[in-house]
């Protein structure tokens, strides 16, 4: 009871935290952003023709992208155990350093600061606020993770594996470090990112003279 004989107000609801709010625009502008990219790049491939020199010089950056993702999903148990081993031992986020290089590759491929602008920011403003919100999760579910993250960067890879203790399969003492697996890697589906990347090629190369050719003989 209050000092005046009644009960105390009921305090008003936490406002959200920033990363709530900045997931809830995230959400919200996720699909438009990819109908815009996905506009932009039809545009961009349309004024011009991609160059043989540039496709071929963006695969130094979808393949190591490609790699990445796939050796990663190969190693991620999600949310049931923290992955410090294989690429997880070099940066925190491989999945996503993958999905940036290449991003950045077919940007690349196409030539075009404009859609590398859209695609940086993009990435910003969906990826900041998910990357937040994991490490919450995961500072809040594995004791070791605080450790973890004083080793490994969260972005930008570094060059030798961290030795991080408790780095096992299933965190606990003597049991063997974690591999690479294809059930894992087929469970997550990562194929897909190899099938698109296939696909965004194959538009590269064959888009552009067919929607010629359609046009011409429409007239």
């Amino acid at each position: 009871m209050s000092a005046a004989g009644k009960p105390p107000a009921p305090s008003a609801a936490a406002p959200p935290d920033w990363i709530a709010r900045w997931q809830r625009i995230a959400r919200r502008i996720r699909v438009p952003l990819g109908f815009v990219t996905a506009a932009l790049y039809l545009f961009e491939l349309w004024r011009r023709a991609p160059q043989p020199v540039a496709i071929a010089a963006s695969l130094v950056l979808v393949l190591p992208g490609l790699w990445l993702r796939g050796y990663a999903a190969g190693y991620v148990k999600k949310n049931r155990e923290l992955t410090m081993t294989g690429p997880y031992a070099h940066t925190r986020n491989p999945l996503y350093l993958g999905s940036m290089l290449m991003a950045a590759g077919f940007a690349a491929a196409l030539e075009s600061w404009l859609l590398a602008v859209v695609l940086a920011a993009g990435f910003a403003l969906i990826y900041i606020p998910v990357i937040a919100s994991e490490e919450r999760f995961l500072r809040t579910t594995f004791a070791d993770y605080s450790d973890y993250c004083r080793g490994v960067p969260r972005l930008i890879p570094r060059l030798t594996p961290a030795r991080i203790a408790g780095a096992m399969a299933g965190g606990s003492p003597g049991a063997p470090a974690a591999g690479f697996s294809l059930d894992r890697y087929l469970k997550h589906r990562e194929y897909n990112a190899a099938i698109g990347a296939a696909l965004l090629y194959l538009s590269l190369l064959f888009l552009r003279p067919a929607l010629t050719v359609i046009l011409h003989g429409a007239r």
